[in-house]
């Protein structure tokens, strides 16, 4: 064999080995993950030939598939579609879109996913018609139900979430308004695009999930993360006062802060930390801002979660607490204005943890995937996802916000019998434009079963005249009180 030969045989066979290696890695390593990629439109074909598993939410099918007799086999249909939307998405073969949970859990519900492999064997060797896997979610239909039937009621536009504080389940996640999935899965694709169409040029936005995928200022509600950083540093407590004044100009600025009163914090000479959140006052949260720093600040917030995102399975969007901020944009993240920006969820997981003594859950609304046969094919459990305040600074943060709702801002969210910790938030937007309003919180105060966050956009058509506390505090009274009546 001459030289040229025998290095062209170690070539042919390095690239027989590489060619080895790769498909191996593509068909075993990667093979799940391919599998899941939205972009692979190959499994979400083969998902329109198999009787796909219902979503379930409290034992109720929140989606189902019923037979058609068109080319598709199998048609989607959604009961209590708009209250339901947010969170299932929709799946339409004929226009090849799959979005929420339909998307995102779409090898379990289609029944090709890993952990389905026996049941798909045994359906192949006894020729019985493909299914795929039922997906159990950890959402109360009745808490769902509370909390969408109060924002609806009502007319508002806004979200709400519901979180069990000691395990992150997500037991409620509303996003109005709602749309008709059913719309969206119909086989006709004319109509069905025709139907998307009028949802984007709806100018209140009903395709975005409001829970998770917008951002808002959050307002006073902030005032918790900002006391929290104090009570970490160890140089605060909820004793430690402020100068009481009735505005306060931070430096490098003429712009001064007011409180909403246009008057002190509750009284002349000097105010406490517990009193400034309890009474919700901005003068002393900005004061006590421009003392912690910004980088104090955001490291407080990003041990919350911010600067980061979430998968529920649902991805979220990022709530963000920027870098480089001067002492005049620090004092307004005080009191949760400026360039600070919050999820309704983020607002929610802030509130779990301080009601779970301080430590935070990784939020979560899939409780298992039960195949054909009723075996359980796949568990989802708790998790911490860390620790951003101690069990004592908790304990404070709670004392402040019980206070809030039995005699300061937050009144609007008592429930009689029960001691309820809370936050409202009142955030402004542009000179002329509605408040964004809030409230959050968590009930009982002593052994937490839900915490809750609540947004209404637009003042809930009050325009700068709604409050967190008249507007959004009741409806978290409403959730709360469904989840304490069970």
């Amino acid at each position: 064999m001459t030289k040229e030969i025998r290095r062209l045989s170690i070539i042919v066979v390095f690239m027989f080995v590489a060619l080895f290696a790769s498909t191996s890695v593509i068909q075993v390593v990667t093979a799940s993950d391919l599998a899941s990629d939205p972009n692979n439109r190959r499994t979400l074909y083969d998902s329109y030939e198999v009787r796909r598993g219902p979503l379930i939410a409290g034992g109720e099918q929140i989606a189902r598939s019923q037979s058609s007799d068109d080319l598709y086999a199998y048609q989607r249909l959604y009961p209590d579609a708009e209250m339901w939307s947010g969170i299932t998405g929709w799946l339409n073969p004929a226009l090849g879109t799959a979005t929420g949970i339909e998307q995102t859990m779409n090898q379990e519900l289609s029944g090709f996913a890993d952990s389905a492999f026996l049941a798909r064997l045994e359906q192949v060797i006894t020729g019985q018609e493909p299914r795929g896997s039922s997906v159990e979610l950890s959402l109360d239909p009745a808490v769902q139900r509370a909390a969408y039937e109060a924002m609806v009621g009502a007319g508002y536009t806004g979200a709400v979430v519901a979180i069990e504080p000691d395990t992150g389940r997500i037991l409620g996640l509303v996003s109005t308004p709602g749309f008709d999935t059913n719309q969206l899965s119909v086989h006709d694709p004319g109509a069905a695009q025709s139907a998307y169409d009028q949802l984007l040029e709806d100018e209140r936005d009903p395709l975005i999930n409001r829970a998770i995928s917008a951002i808002y200022p959050p307002g006073s509600t902030f005032k918790l993360v900002v006391a929290a950083a104090a009570l970490s540093s160890g140089d605060y407590d909820a004793d430690s006062t402020f100068d009481n004044v009735a505005e306060y100009t931070p430096p490098g600025t003429s712009h001064p802060v007011m409180n909403a009163t246009r008057g002190t914090c509750g009284g002349g000479g000097e105010v406490t930390l517990a009193t400034a959140i309890e009474l919700s006052c901005n003068v002393p949260m900005a004061e006590l801002a421009v003392e912690l720093g910004d980088d104090a600040i955001r490291e407080q917030a990003e041990k919350f979660g911010f600067n980061l995102g979430y998968e529920v399975p649902l991805a979220t969007a990022v709530s963000g607490y920027p870098t480089g901020l001067d002492r005049a944009q620090t004092a307004l993240t005080g009191f949760g204005q400026g360039q600070v920006t919050s999820t309704p969820l983020q607002v929610a997981l802030w509130s779990a943890a301080i009601a779970n003594d301080g430590t935070e859950m990784s939020p979560w609304m899939v409780d298992q995937v039960v195949g054909d046969d009723l075996s359980v094919q796949k568990q989802y459990a708790a998790s911490e996802k860390g620790q951003p305040l101690s069990a004592d600074d908790a304990d404070a943060l709670t004392d402040m916000m019980v206070a809030s709702v039995a005699s300061g801002a937050a009144t609007g969210a008592r429930i009689e019998g029960v001691d309820v910790a809370g936050k409202t938030g009142t955030a402004e937007n542009d000179t002329d434009e509605p408040y964004t309003l809030w409230f959050t919180g968590f009930a009982p105060a002593d052994d937490p079963e839900v915490a809750v966050a609540v947004v209404v956009e637009d003042g809930g058509g009050m325009g700068q005249s709604g409050s967190g506390n008249t507007i959004a505090a009741p409806i978290a009274k409403k959730v709360m009180e469904a989840v304490l009546a069970q």
